[in-house]
């Protein structure tokens, strides 16, 4: 593996750690559970950067300011549904946002979540029936392929896929269930190939993931147009749909227990849909371990 890939060390800052019996950190608690399944560098990048200062301060100091600011923006887009909107400019805020003030771990896991996604649709149609599905893998290896509207791809595949798996589904009769033998081709057991060596660690990299993506929904309201935003903030309660396919595929529903953004015929109030996206990327990751561990014992009985 070439060096500028290899797997990040996050997990350094957790292994060997003492425990005080008198003093028991909760976040080695936690990362040493393993009631939800995860990734351990994508578990200890998560709880470095929710231990963080820039959660604990910065955060609670911005969230006034960016719900003022997210009304505001939400009263311009009634007036203004489709004006002012351009996604190559919104693309461009994230990435300096994200090469300049972002750390290391949040960077990591926000790369981590286009890999996740991309597997777990690629597993859905896989083992699903469907033969006709075109699929548009994400796979950003670094920062700078943020710029090629990655985050606007992210929900348009989701929904593409939905929209082009149930039409085809529909018209041969089929619904989602468990297969005689699961394919696990689209699911990576590793790392994936990002490139998190090279990310800044400069003294301005200091904003946690959910300080970032509290940061951006706001600016991804402003810089789209309303019936875009509006797209991106209700796919979140996808979680629950997509979750329901793989359940069935799987024949095993203990997963969709941990699901917090459900109910999609029912769709949430775009405020406040920051928070619900960092819910979504740990939806995400444990589906994946889910996935990856069902991998790893099908390997075993061949």
């Amino acid at each position: 593996m070439a060096e500028d890939i290899a797997p990040p060390a996050f997990t350094e800052k957790f292994d060997g750690a003492k425990h005080d019996i008198n003093d028991p950190d909760p976040w080695l608690a936690l990362y040493l559970d393993r009631s939800i399944r995860m990734d351990d560098e994508a578990k200890a990048a998560l709880l470095l950067s929710m231990r963080s200062r820039s959660r604990e301060f910065f955060l609670p100091l911005i969230k006034v300011f960016l719900w003022i600011f997210a009304h505001l923006v939400t009263f311009f887009r009634l007036i203004f549904p489709k004006s002012f909107t351009s996604s190559k400019m919104l693309h461009r805020f994230i990435y300096v946002g994200l090469k300049y003030f972002v750390t290391p771990e949040a960077n990591f896991i926000i790369l981590r979540h286009f890999h996740i996604g991309s597997e777990i649709l690629a597993f859905v149609a896989a083992n699903s029936g469907s033969t006709n599905i075109k699929l548009n893998p994400l796979r950003p290896e670094k920062l700078e392929d943020v710029l090629d509207d990655l985050f606007l791809k992210h929900d348009l595949n989701l929904f593409n896929f939905i929209i082009n798996l149930n039409t085809e589904l529909r018209e041969k009769g089929l619904d989602i269930s468990t297969p005689d033998r699961l394919i696990f081709d689209a699911v990576t057991d590793g790392p994936f190939p990002i490139r998190s060596q090279t990310f800044p660690k400069r003294w301005t990299n200091f904003i946690d993931v959910q300080s970032a993506i509290e940061i951006y929904t706001p600016l991804y309201q402003l810089f789209l147009s309303e019936r875009d935003f509006w797209r991106a903030s209700n796919s979140l309660q996808l979680d629950e749909t997509v979750g329901l396919y793989v359940a069935r595929i799987l024949g095993d529903a203990q997963y969709l227990g941990l699901l917090n953004n459900k109910h999609p015929l029912v769709p949430l109030s775009t405020i406040g849909a920051g928070f619900r996206l960092v819910l979504h990327g740990l939806a995400a990751e444990s589906l994946h371990s889910v996935l990856r561990e069902n991998k790893r014992r099908q390997m075993e009985t061949i």
